[in-house]
């Protein structure tokens, strides 16, 4: 996985205070003189709602509930329990996996994180879960002494060390809460699948909303910078046809922008390279490409021929930029080679960028001169 500290889809990368969302309780139990509130699997209105919100990046820093012990069903001494994140999507996909069945859910405060990106970020890790064993008392809740922790929350929890401090052995869960029954079912043992880390068409898709929606309030003020510059231009009566080059840099922009999110999303598992900046780049060289055929400039090349080739080159540099923040997001990176391929990618994007630019301004003082 790639900079868990840093990505977009692990919250924020400074922890702020968070508001804690009501969890609806269906009943409550009382356990050894304390009380545990008892939840539903099904999801409200809200619920789904709520999930819509965060995978748009609205709420996504403060979409968290009260860490503690839950119950699911009717639980006993001898009942398992889940380890969970206190982030409400990671929360609220557990209890919906768990419905059915009678089990102890403990939540850990995560600062809002979900587990994989908490584990990098260090707030799921192995004293955050020995706090949690003793502050919720689950030593006197149940009888036996182990807990379920989701697998991708493994590389933040040291299980020698819960288990010398308090006393509770680990068994790492299934990658996908989906798979929990099928995991019991299995005698707690996971099997070659239940390990696999899933990166479908499906997941890249639901992950690049997010990026969608993190980079579109940059493109809007670019694109309507660009407006405003077009408009200025051609009123002024001194660059009046200053205004087309606005409009092909803000349409560059746009497709550098659909390129870097949805087609370098759908297209990962083929794009030939393994630094996510070259694929990005070469996405948004195949969007510029869709995008001038579909302009008819082709056929043109003695009049638009440097506008073809400043679209391509600030489509591929916005491109390759927005597929770098990808790199958070995915299960094909890793630490050291993120922190490898900033060093000589943003220089680049950086170039192929004012490159662009300077074709552009190039081809409108030729033009103009001739």
């Amino acid at each position: 996985m790639a900079d868990n500290k840093n990505a977009p889809c692990c919250g924020p990368s400074k922890l702020v205070k968070i508001d804690f969302i009501k969890v609806k309780t269906l009943s409550q139990l009382t356990v050894g003189g304390k009380t545990v509130p008892v939840v539903g699997g099904a999801w409200s209105f809200n619920d789904h709602l709520g999930r819509i919100f965060v995978r748009l990046g609205l709420r996504r820093m403060n979409y968290a509930i009260k860490p503690g012990l839950y119950a699911v069903g009717l639980p006993e001494a001898s009942s398992r329990v889940f380890v969970s994140a206190n982030y409400k999507l990671s929360f609220d996909i557990l209890r919906r996996e768990v419905s059915g069945l009678n089990a102890w859910l403990l939540v850990i405060d995560t600062k809002g994180v979900n587990v994989w990106c908490a584990a990098g970020k260090g707030t799921f890790g192995t004293q955050e879960l020995i706090a949690s064993v003793r502050e919720t008392g689950l030593d006197s809740t149940v009888s036996h002494r182990e807990l379920v922790v989701p697998q991708l929350g493994a590389s933040g929890v040291s299980a020698h060390l819960v288990k010398r401090d308090s006393k509770f052995n680990i068994v790492y869960g299934p990658v996908r809460a989906r798979d929990i029954k099928k995991f019991l079912g299995n005698g707690a043992k996971a099997d070659e699948d239940m390990r696999q880390v899933s990166f479908n068409l499906f997941d890249r898709l639901t992950v690049v909303l997010l990026e969608l929606s993190l980079a579109l309030k940059s493109v809007i003020l670019i694109t309507l910078a660009l407006l405003a510059a077009a408009l200025a231009a051609y009123y002024s009566g001194i660059f009046k046809s200053a205004y087309i080059q606005a409009y092909f840099l803000a349409a560059a922009v746009w497709t550098g922008y659909f390129s870097g999110t949805l087609l370098f999303a759908a297209l990962l598992p083929w794009l030939p390279f393994r630094a996510f900046s070259l694929n990005g780049a070469l996405a948004g060289f195949a969007g510029a490409f869709i995008a001038l055929l579909s302009f008819g400039l082709f056929g043109h090349l003695d009049i638009y021929l440097f506008e073809i080739i400043s679209f391509s080159a600030i489509s591929s540099a916005v491109a390759a930029y927005l597929a770098l923040n990808f790199t958070g997001s995915s299960t094909y990176t890793s630490l050291s080679g993120v922190k490898k391929e900033l060093k000589y990618a943003i220089p680049a994007i950086a170039a192929g960028a004012s490159a662009g630019l300077l074709v552009m301004i190039a081809g409108f003082i030729i033009k103009g001169a001739a």
